[in-house]
């Protein structure tokens, strides 16, 4: 049997964080779905845009091997409607994320996966204000 496991990130400056996590999550099933939190998203959640925009966003993750299928994530409350509409089975958030989507458990599996240390969009960010390059 397919499983089809989901998972969703902002993925701005992509790093090997994203693609160790992205790796791990499509380990776990048969088919990845990766929602792609769209720049409106994130300026209602964090104040502020993010540096890559959404359609180049959504265009690395598309084309990464173990990514079966990408779309936009318009609204963080629309996510136990994403799961259905992708018939998801498992739910992957990085370990920052534990406990926040246990209430998805009625749909679906939700697991939480270890960061990768060390890196971050938010470290680069900073680095690179800093002149550290």
């Amino acid at each position: 049997m397919a499983t089809t496991v989901i998972t969703f990130g902002t993925y701005d400056l992509f790093h090997i964080g994203h693609l160790n996590l992205i790796n791990r999550a499509a380990a776990l099933g048969s088919r990845l779905v990766v929602g792609v939190s769209t720049d409106d998203l994130n300026f209602s959640k964090k104040g502020k845009r993010p540096f890559v925009s959404e359609q180049n966003r959504i265009e690395i993750i598309r084309n990464l091997k173990a990514v079966d299928a990408a779309f936009y994530e318009e609204s963080l409350e629309l996510k136990g409607e994403y799961i259905k509409e992708h018939s998801a089975d498992v739910l992957v958030m990085g370990d920052d994320w534990s406990g926040r989507f246990d209430h998805f458990k009625s749909l679906c599996e939700v697991i939480y996966l270890p960061r990768t240390d060390g890196i971050s969009s938010t470290w680069i960010k900073a680095e690179l204000a800093l002149g550290r390059t």
